[in-house]
């Protein structure tokens, strides 16, 4: 009995030792933490999507009391959250453009015809490190929907019929997550512009005109005819590709008209006004116009042989 009480006793005497060293050590040791920070972390939306280029959430709360606002900006916030987060901290920030991700591809089965048959792993990141794809361009979208499964506000959907993923901008943050799944570097963050008007060339290809052109219907050939009609430089042109810059582009789409392949795309502009015809010309005013009918000519008279009497010399 003895035995046990003392081992109990013993036990309990360590039990306190320990408890009052890991204490010292602990006030020793112990790393004081700004409140604000978790502040800064309520204001936050909580989606811990990393599109802040930081690791969640948190540490972007973090990174804001410690390094300031100025250079950090919450996608998925917005405007909002940043001037809430700067407000709390005693700080001003300077409001930005909101972004959209668009897919720069525009080959769809029709206008991108496969030659290959891939049977395996319907992932994107797997089929590029295997080969260029089922079809002739090596730089198009593969359509397996890796950015799809990565977007955690689903914003992305494969459309069955034309293979491409379709972005919803009222439903997209932003975040750039499709961004970074994406193996083709097909989708791209840019400005919404006024009233979510947009142009931008949908197409990587980097091929030579003739091997884009045959790979698929919609590439870009390169031809520079964009860039000649551009008043305000915002389309240069590297490697057989167009580009548009969307901070230097004022949208007046003359280069969507002048692209003879369509691969410069307008988003959410009004439909452009219709060429005016002439009225004969149209199928409504010909079906309407009646041919003019020559004037009647009046019937000529009879004409009457008159004979006139000869008279005879003897």
């Amino acid at each position: 009995m003895n035995i046990i009480i003392f081992t109990i006793a013993t036990l309990a005497v360590l039990g306190l030792l320990l408890a009052i060293v890991l204490y010292i050590v602990a006030q020793k040791f112990k790393v004081e933490e700004d409140p604000r920070i978790d502040t800064v972390e309520a204001l936050m939306p909580g989606a811990n999507c990393g599109g802040c280029g930081k690791a969640g959430c948190r540490a972007f709360a973090e990174a804001a009391v410690k390094e300031g606002v100025g250079s950090l900006f919450c996608p998925v916030g917005g405007n909002a959250v940043m001037q809430k987060v700067a407000e709390a901290l005693g700080q001003t920030i300077e409001a930005k453009d909101p972004q959209v991700a668009v897919l720069r591809c525009n080959g769809n089965c029709e206008k991108r015809k496969k030659t290959t048959r891939y049977e395996g792993v319907a992932s994107c990141a797997t089929v590029a490190s295997l080969y260029g794809g089922e079809t002739d361009c090596m730089f198009g979208c593969l359509g397996y929907g890796d950015c799809e499964a990565a977007c955690q506000f689903d914003a992305i959907k494969v459309n069955p019929e034309t293979g491409l993923p379709e972005v919803d901008e009222e439903k997209c943050t932003g975040c750039g997550a499709c961004t970074k799944a994406c193996p083709k570097q097909l989708l791209e963050l840019r400005n919404k512009g006024p009233k979510g008007r947009r142009v931008y060339v949908a197409c990587r290809n980097k091929d030579k005109g003739a091997v884009a052109r045959k790979a698929c219907l919609n590439a870009c050939i390169g031809c520079g005819k964009c860039a000649k009609v551009c008043a305000f430089e915002a389309i240069t042109v590297e490697s057989n590709l167009a580009y548009i810059d969307f901070t230097k582009c004022r949208m007046c789409r003359k280069c969507v008209a002048e692209c003879p392949t369509g691969a410069i795309h307008e988003v959410n502009f009004p439909p452009r006004p219709a060429a005016v015809k002439p009225a004969a010309s149209t199928p409504a005013a010909a079906a309407q116009a009646k041919p003019v009918q020559p004037a009647a000519q009046a019937p000529k008279p009879e004409e009457k042989k008159v004979e006139i009497p000869v008279q005879k010399t003897e």
